[in-house]
């Protein structure tokens, strides 16, 4: 554990910083991660994994600001106590790899808790409804007295406590911390208040003092999936009911450049599929299907218009923004609680995000350099790199074809470095839509 001196020392270093005292005077770097449960959270570490080997300049355990969102405070959290993202990988993705492994199964312990004290609330709300109807019978009829029965239904299914037992457990590690204050670098996780609808920046003034694993808990507490989380007096639920990357809570604190992941987004069936067997409709799949779809559809529209709003706002801060492509059936249909399932996704992630990167470095490299931030060209040209070990080695493609590949890629490069060469030299990147 950090020694008292040495955990004033960081505290004083950090409270300097959030006053604004003068230091280092580059410009602020900041990260925000959406929410999306273990599904998201896997993709933004196969994202982050793959940001890290192929971008230098930018350590991503020592960011300015640190914004996480559900299961995104999660991975935030980690990041800001110095847990690099090829070792949450390890912890998450390959966990028989990992000394500190987590099992998502955690996650789906039944909520007994929540069962137990709604079960001993029927009786006396019987009662109530009895007396009630027999008050008023013509005014209320059975139905309007049985009403109060609905206080006695789970708040939540299943039982997320196990979230902040995980993480304290983490945290306890020598040179971690689960306290905001002893952070070198500011952390904010964003859960909902209940009784008031606002949104809380929990790890600000006035929160820094709850533990940064109760506070993922909060974050992470879907309404519905998990029984809302009470910190004195006040219950918390997903910070995702209000916005999805909440990319203000690092903008309006003087960060330059921005970088968000959102794993979420709707998916297109009317688009080429990488399954086969994808339903040409989504109906198909029924409701899980359905409501999936919806949810994703709800927050990335929210999403968009924020992100619109950010840029008149904070016209002097770059926001690049990381997310699957709308016909990425992968990512929509995976099913995240089995274990090949995670390393797959995490894989994807991180292919998809390389590829990314390289097809958009011309448009993206005088962004980054703005922050001293460059391309290691030699990691993205490494197609033999991957990210979770692989058991089989795959078979090695045509020489023609690979030739064939080669060309494509090179005329396509072409092509967009002569449109970029028609822009202005100082004209912003453009900037996906998102928020």
């Amino acid at each position: 554990m950090q020694s008292a001196k040495l955990r004033g020392v960081i505290a004083a270093r950090t409270r300097l910083r959030r006053r604004g005292i003068p230091g280092a005077q580059r410009p602020k770097i900041g990260l925000a991660l959406a929410g999306g449960g273990p599904l998201g959270a896997v993709y933004e570490l196969g994202t982050l994994a793959a940001l890290d080997e192929a971008l230098e300049g930018i350590d991503f355990t020592a960011l300015d600001v640190y914004v996480g969102v559900s299961a995104g405070g999660f991975i935030a959290a980690g990041l800001a106590n110095g847990v690099t993202p090829a070792e949450m990988c390890r912890m998450f993705v390959e966990s028989d790899r990992h000394e500190e492994p987590f099992d998502p199964a955690v996650l789906l312990r039944p909520a007994f808790r929540e069962y137990a004290q709604r079960i001993a609330s029927v009786p006396p709300l019987l009662l109530g409804a009895f007396w009630a109807y027999l008050s008023d019978p013509l005014g209320r009829g059975v139905y309007g007295a049985l009403q109060r029965l609905g206080r006695a239904i789970p708040t939540g299914v299943f039982d997320n406590r196990g979230i902040d037992r995980f993480l304290r457990r983490a945290f306890a590690v020598p040179g971690r911390t689960n306290d905001f204050r002893e952070l070198e670098h500011e952390l904010y996780l964003i859960a909902t208040d209940l009784d008031s609808g606002a949104a809380v920046e929990l790890g600000a003034p006035g929160t820094e003092h709850i533990p940064i694993s109760t506070a993922v808990q909060a974050s992470a507490a879907l309404p519905g999936l998990f029984p809302p989380v009470e910190i004195e007096g006040h219950h918390y639920v997903d910070g995702a009911l209000k916005k999805t990357l909440h990319a203000s809570v690092a903008l309006k604190r003087s960060v330059r450049l921005l970088l968000g992941i959102n794993p979420l987004v709707p998916f297109d069936s009317r688009l080429p599929r990488a399954y086969a067997d994808t339903p040409k409709r989504l109906v198909e799949g029924g409701l899980p299907t359905v409501l999936a779809q919806t949810f994703r559809a709800m927050i990335h529209s929210r999403m968009q218009v924020g992100m619109q709003r950010y840029e008149t706002d904070y016209p002097d801060a770059d926001i690049v923004l990381f997310q699957p492509n709308r016909d990425d059936a992968e990512m929509f249909f995976t099913n995240i609680f089995s274990y090949a399932s995670r390393r797959r996704l995490a894989e994807h992630a991180y292919q998809k995000t390389r590829k990314e990167l390289f097809e958009r470095r011309h448009e993206l490299a005088p962004v980054l350099a703005r922050h001293g931030i460059g391309f290691r060209l030699d990691i993205l040209g490494d197609s033999h790199r991957h990210l979770v070990k692989r058991h089989a080695r795959p078979r090695a493609p045509l020489k023609t074809k690979a030739a064939v590949d080669r060309l494509a890629r090179s005329l396509d490069d072409l092509e967009r470095w002569l449109a970029l060469r028609e822009r202005t030299p100082r004209t912003p990147a453009p900037r996906e839509a998102g928020g």
